[in-house]
């Protein structure tokens, strides 16, 4: 079976059947879900502090789910009409542009506290017409030129993509540092055909969190249903001690409605004295 990328551009393939059957396969949601929670691990955000972050390829909206469910505020970005249309239609909480991110960014600089990007890569890696522009280096440059831009320092950028060849992640590596990115490449499970994941890793500055690029899961196996035990290990320290990892108590929320305001969000509540307080059922 031939891989998407290859297939045709993303905005045609990504057509309106194409996007919602995208949508509603379980397997796509789980892998998605899997994919994202592992790059939010190597964006290593501070815990428990509000970030507004960026999803390149946002697409229908699954990874923006992830986001919101760890208590981040986002935006996406993404080329295929009909995938915005689903996220639409899903009512996701992230503000969505349509952008061919080979054209580059025009937010303001420093916008972002991250950026994430699932399976979206590999497709700047075809060239849809003979024209210089449309070259991979040439779209390649000017996305990761703009992206450098478009975070605050220090900050990451944590890719998923699934390049072809070595010759791939060479080319997508030294366009990266040129445009004045630190970071490089993360293997999760070299030795697995299954499990095996690429991650590209960029910082800015000091990357949010030092300059040493993560080390890459590996030595563990993937049980039947084609999930990492590492994932497992994962859910349980999230609800050890019957507490999520994100609880959001009322210092994070005044954190968070006081991002919301300043990047100009209307309808924010008002702070009040029960802000963050729990409420009890009345019977």
């Amino acid at each position: 079976m031939s891989r998407p990328e290859l297939i045709a551009p993303p905005e045609i393939y990504y057509g309106d059947s194409e996007a919602k059957k995208y949508t509603q396969n379980t397997r796509n949601q789980q892998i998605q879900a899997d994919m994202t929670y592992r790059a939010l691990e190597l964006l290593n955000l501070p815990p428990d502090e509000p970030a507004y972050l960026l999803d390149i390829g946002c697409g229908s909206g699954l990874s923006g789910e992830i986001l919101d469910e760890e208590g981040y505020v986002w935006a996406g970005v993404d080329i295929a009409p009909s995938m915005l249309e689903v996220a639409l239609e899903r009512e996701v909480e992230g503000d969505l542009f349509l952008q061919d991110i080979g054209q580059g960014f025009g937010f303001r600089p420093g916008s972002f506290d991250g950026a994430i990007s699932i399976s979206v890569l590999q497709w700047l890696l075809n060239a849809e017409t003979s024209h210089p522009t449309s070259s991979p280096p040439h779209r390649l440059a000017r996305f990761f030129q703009t992206l450098h831009s478009a975070l605050r320092n220090p900050s990451r950028a944590v890719f998923q993509f699934y390049p072809s060849s070595d010759d791939q992640i060479q080319l997508i590596t030294s366009i990266a540092q040129k445009a004045g990115f630190g970071g490089g490449i993360v293997v999760d499970y070299p030795n697995s055909k299954k499990a095996k994941k690429v991650f590209l890793c960029l910082f800015v500055g000091g990357g949010g969190g030092g300059t040493s690029l993560p080390q890459g899961l590996d030595g563990e196996e993937v049980d039947d249903g084609g999930k990492a035990r590492f994932e497992r290990r994962r859910e349980r320290e999230k609800t050890k001690n019957g507490k999520r990892k994100n609880i959001k108590d009322r210092d994070w929320i005044l954190k968070k409605k006081e991002l919301y305001r300043k990047r100009g969000k209307e309808g924010v509540p008002n702070d009040s004295k029960f802000t963050g307080r729990k409420r009890r059922a009345v019977f």
